[in-house]
């Protein structure tokens, strides 16, 4: 698979994130993602990643968005999804972090909008908004269940169909809601998953 062309913003923010250090603590976190993704590609399958948390509305959103357009970036064809223990929406604060990325984004009205989410000119935009981990559009089988937040981890201990079952687990930033940290918390999050998929997607060969 060629490589995808992002937004000029896009490419200026990944180099950027280049920069943040993953521990050596993370790396051993994120290790079976990068075995998986590699076990997958060597045997010519498709390679799935479902980042599950419990609302779908911030951190698997994220996981989704960046895994996306990252492993297209580096060429690494990889169909991505999200899905949370229960449905409410994408939370704003998550969207605007993204658009401060470099994405680009409309959004629909109501109370869980479908949000269109763009990172190149060659690529439809994602359809993203909230919905349950085993929802139709989402893979039923042969995929990896990346748990991004320890609630669901916990609290879902099968997912039925998945391949492996990965445990990121990010700090939630809900808890900066409506607080003069909120913008700064929304884009440390949405910084330090993205770089991990850097990471992930630059260790594939």
């Amino acid at each position: 698979m060629s490589k995808t062309n992002l937004y000029p913003s896009l490419i200026e923010k990944l180099e950027d994130l280049k920069s943040l250090k993953v521990s050596l603590e993370r790396k051993e976190v994120l290790k079976p993602l990068i075995e998986f993704i590699q076990k997958e590609k060597n045997e010519g399958n498709s390679i799935q990643l479902n980042f599950i948390c419990t609302h779908n509305s911030r951190r698997s959103q994220f996981g989704q968005v960046w895994a996306q357009a990252i492993s297209d970036f580096y060429g690494i064809e990889t169909n991505c999804y999200s899905g949370g223990t229960e449905e409410t929406a994408f939370n704003q604060n998550a969207i605007d972090a993204l658009n401060r990325a470099g994405f680009k984004i409309e959004s629909a009205s109501g109370e869980n909008p479908q949000v269109q989410v763009q990172y190149s000119e060659d690529k439809s935009a994602m359809e993203c908004y909230s919905k349950v981990y085993d929802a139709e559009e989402n893979p039923s089988k042969n995929f990896a269940a990346v748990m991004t937040c320890s609630h669901a981890d916990e609290n879902c201990p099968f997912i039925p169909g998945s391949k492996a079952r990965i445990a990121l687990d990010y700090s939630d930033p809900k808890k900066y809601d409506d607080t003069p940290l909120t913008r700064e918390k929304y884009d440390e999050r949405s910084d330090q998953i993205a770089s991990e998929m850097i990471y992930i997607f630059e260790n594939i060969k």
